[in-house]
């Protein structure tokens, strides 16, 4: 295990980068999907990742199976999920604080299918993130967006179960991890595009420039920038010092889609945020702090 360093200035940056790039992210997938259709936007993007990530495209023996498994479930329904549920929502502050199912489902399912064995801290982080999602349910501008706010759930759920196997997935170098990733979404993706919205497809050109200029800043921005600033400073620090610096994003979100789309930004909506957000750094900080005990 590599030596842990002092979170100093440097550190900052990237975590200021990481939450920009994520909280914006969703501003991004709005504005795509409003002038091309959901899955040939996600296509797209997957494309992307895929064309700057294909030097690191190897084979990994005896980690074929998690890595095709996450390129499926992370690459393709996973994102088939958020871009659907993004153009079908108008107050999609409501999804930023909707996305933060993705900890505790982790957990769960960890329970579930790991046997972990969890103490009370975590249950009662999971109960406040559960707690203050179930709180969009007492907003009138939130509440409407019940479909694509339950699209949205079901999509922390797909992306929890991807978790699972990037938690299998340990010393493989992640540009490898998101090269396989994004050919799972190029393969699943396409043919989805291609049957559901063949109008798109078939005359890609008039698809509005500014629409991949968006798609084009969530593949590099969001996923590569993003998650590779992540990756960074998980590499450094310990996950219950990366976590708490990292957990700005949704307010990001939820604030960049109230200035650009004008939704509402409720009391109740920064309340059950704030309850959310608490749970889940309580989840993540306290899960960190078994790894590294058992490690």
């Amino acid at each position: 295990m590599p030596p842990i360093e002092r979170f100093g200035p440097r550190d900052l940056l990237v975590a200021l980068m990481v939450n920009v790039v994520w909280g914006l992210n969703i501003v991004a997938v709005k504005l795509s999907v409003d002038l091309a259709p959901p899955f040939t936007v996600a296509l797209f993007r997957q494309a992307m990742v895929l064309l700057v990530c294909l030097p690191w495209l190897r084979i990994i023996p005896g980690r074929m199976g998690d890595l095709i498994g996450l390129s499926i479930l992370i690459g393709g329904v996973f994102f088939a999920f958020v871009n659907t549920s993004i153009e079908v929502t108008e107050n999609v502050g409501a999804l930023a604080i909707a996305g933060l199912m993705g900890a505790p489902f982790s957990l769960i399912l960890a329970i579930i299918f790991l046997k972990e064995r969890i103490g009370w801290p975590r249950i009662a982080g999971m109960t406040l993130a559960l707690a203050g999602c179930s709180l969009l349910v007492f907003d009138p501008s939130a509440a409407r967006e019940w479909f694509g706010i339950t699209l949205n759930m079901i999509a922390s759920l797909i992306w929890a179960f991807g978790s699972l196997l990037q938690r299998r997935l340990t010393g493989v170098h992640v540009l490898t991890i998101y090269a396989w990733i994004g050919l799972g979404g190029v393969i699943i993706l396409g043919p989805l595009a291609l049957v559901m919205e063949t109008d798109t497809m078939t005359g890609v050109a008039a698809i509005p420039p500014m629409a991949f200029v968006w798609i084009g800043f969530s593949a590099f921005g969001s996923t590569i920038l993003g998650n590779g600033g992540m990756a960074w400073l998980l590499q450094r620090h310990p996950v219950s010092t990366v976590i708490p610096v990292t957990l700005g994003a949704p307010v990001v979100g939820v604030v960049a889609s109230s200035i650009v789309f004008g939704n509402a930004l409720t009391p109740v909506m920064v309340l059950g945020g704030a309850i959310a957000m608490a749970g889940v750094a309580i989840v993540t900080m306290r899960t960190a702090k078994a790894g590294e005990k058992k490690a």
